[in-house]
C-alpha cells in the first residue's frame, strides 16, 4: 500500500467528526505545501508492538544525534488521539515559540513544546493553525 493510501485509509478509520476535521487539516497542509513529502507512521516499533499513535507526516528535515547520526523525519506531523487531534511541528529550535507565538490566539488548544492539541477544529481559530503550519513547513 503506497503512502496516501496508508493516509486515506487511515482518515477514513476515524469516527466522525474527528475524520472530517482530519480530512481538512490535511487538505489544509497541502494546500501549504503541494509538493511536499508526505509521510505515515503506523505507530509501531520494528517488533511491530504499537509505541504511539498513528501520524501523517509532511515536509522533511535531518534529525542529527550526538553520537554523530541523522535521521530524515517529517516537519508537520498530524495524528488523532483519544482526546481529540495534535498537529506536530517538529525540529524548532527554541521549545517556547509556538506557545509565545501562537498559543494565545489559537483558542481552545494546548500548546507545548512541539505540539498543538486540540478537541476539534471547531474549538480552535483555523487561520492561526495554518500559520503555524506554514512556519514548520518553512523552517
Amino acid at each position: 500500500m503506497n503512502i496516501q493510501s496508508q493516509i486515506d485509509a487511515y482518515i477514513a478509520g476515524q469516527p466522525e467528526p474527528k475524520r472530517s476535521d482530519l480530512q481538512l487539516l490535511h487538505g489544509l497542509t497541502l494546500q501549504v505545501s503541494p509538493a511536499c513529502k508526505l509521510w505515515f507512521s503506523d505507530g509501531k516499533n520494528s517488533e511491530g508492538k504499537i509505541v504511539a499513535n498513528p501520524s501523517i507526516g509532511y515536509g522533511s528535515y535531518t534529525i542529527k544525534y550526538a553520537d554523530g547520526t541523522s535521521k530524515a523525519f517529517y516537519r508537520i506531523g498530524l495524528s488523532a488521539n483519544k482526546t481529540g487531534i495534535s498537529v506536530y511541528i517538529l525540529g524548532l529550535e527554541d521549545k517556547t515559540y509556538l506557545a509565545q507565538t501562537y498559543g494565545k490566539s489559537l483558542g481552545k488548544a494546548n500548546v507545548t513544546g512541539y505540539c498543538i492539541r486540540f478537541k476539534a477544529l471547531k474549538d480552535i481559530n483555523l487561520d492561526v493553525l495554518e500559520a503555524a503550519i506554514r512556519y514548520g513547513l518553512v523552517l
